[in-house]
């Protein structure tokens, strides 16, 4: 029954980890490695408490604070033509003061 129950969390745990995208690295983001915070792309449908039981897991810290925001659609223009850019789902952690994830350069 409890091997029943480990592959269940497992299958969850690949589940959530093809949900989450990328790492965010843009000039703002380097500035919140500062601070131990970090930015994660992830798919719409997850919540917070998905994200960071995930995150943790994976990377084995321990997270303090999780923020998200969806951006809305922007429109862009190629030639004469208008199309709009989706949406996405924006994550900012912070860690612990004494955890960091080395291998976000990667």
């Amino acid at each position: 029954m409890a091997n029943l129950i480990m592959e269940k969390s497992n299958y969850n745990l690949t589940k959530i980890l093809g949900l989450i995208k990328y790492p965010l690295l843009t000039e703002k983001t380097f500035d919140l490695f500062n601070k131990n915070e970090y930015t994660f792309i992830v798919n719409k449908s997850l919540r917070k408490d998905e994200i960071k039981s995930s995150l943790e897991k994976i990377f084995n810290v321990k997270i303090i604070r999780i923020n998200t925001l969806i951006l809305a659609p922007k429109f862009r223009r190629v030639g004469r033509f208008l199309g709009k850019k989706s949406t996405y789902k924006k994550v900012i952690i912070k860690l612990k003061k004494d955890d960091f994830i080395p291998d976000i350069f990667n």
